[in-house]
């Protein structure tokens, strides 16, 4: 989620765990980051997301964000452990980098590290590392967005030649985002309508809860809601976002 005022996302959340075990096959655990400021609030789980206690926790106590990256997992390369569980955490010039990885990236564990080192055996925290020292070698200190915004773009770029790479990852102030097959995202505003999940009998009136001014994009890899209309991402597309818009746009 990329939103212009602090949001709650427990409606989108609702559904989202649901794909956890319950209606879709990613079984191997979760993870949500909220970001606050410069502040970060993790919560991971090993356990599948819809039989989770904590996920039911979150659902119970609302946390407001700007910015907020959840990822339900079915494991590839490295074992269900919550070591391996997204989105992966470090930090880069006095900022928390939050990333989360969708595909397999065939021979990233053979390129050279540049100071950032896996916890876990995922080829997603491994990729995570190697783009964080890419950039720790080009920029002793934060660059300007655009400069930033360039930079990620080639190393995602870099990253999709290997294999499926879709990708949400922040700093806190903006939103990476790139698909290699599959990302799909939903702009809310004003007038502000209903919506209905897929995964649960829920629904919400996005009216009662919102002022004219809130701008509020949801991503996801399939849509989350059957009575919205979703716009998908194109194969290779590069988009990042800020307060809930579009800031660049590439393929």
């Amino acid at each position: 989620m990329s939103a212009n005022v602090p949001t709650d996302i427990v409606f989108s959340f609702t559904g989202l765990i649901r794909r956890g075990g319950e209606t879709g096959p990613h079984k191997d655990g979760w993870g949500i980051a909220f970001y606050e400021d410069k502040g970060l609030r993790l919560f991971h789980d090993s356990e599948e997301s819809s039989r989770s206690r904590i996920a039911g926790f979150l659902q119970a106590y609302p946390i407001r964000s700007k910015i907020i990256i959840s990822h339900i997992r079915k494991a590839n390369r490295g074992k269900v452990a919550l070591k391996n569980t997204h989105p992966f955490v470090r930090e880069l010039w006095g900022r928390n980098f939050t990333f989360a990885h969708n595909g397999q990236l065939k021979g990233i564990k053979k390129e050279k590290l540049g100071g950032f080192t896996p916890v876990g055996t995922t080829d997603s925290e491994f990729a995570f590392c190697y783009l964080l020292g890419k950039l720790r070698q080009q920029f002793k200190t934060a660059p300007d967005d655009k400069t930033l915004v360039r930079a990620v773009q080639n190393i995602f770029a870099d990253l999709a030649t290997r294999g499926v790479a879709n990708i949400l990852m922040s700093d806190g102030n903006l939103l990476f985002t790139h698909c290699s097959n599959r990302l799909v995202y939903i702009t809310r505003r004003a007038p502000f309508g209903k919506a209905r999940l897929l995964d649960a009998d829920v629904a919400v009136d996005f009216k009662q809860a919102t002022t004219e001014k809130d701008v509020v994009t949801i991503l996801a890899t399939r849509p989350l809601t059957g009575d919205e209309n979703w716009d998908a991402y194109a194969p290779r597309e590069y988009r990042v976002w800020k307060a809930g818009e579009t800031l660049f746009r590439a393929q």
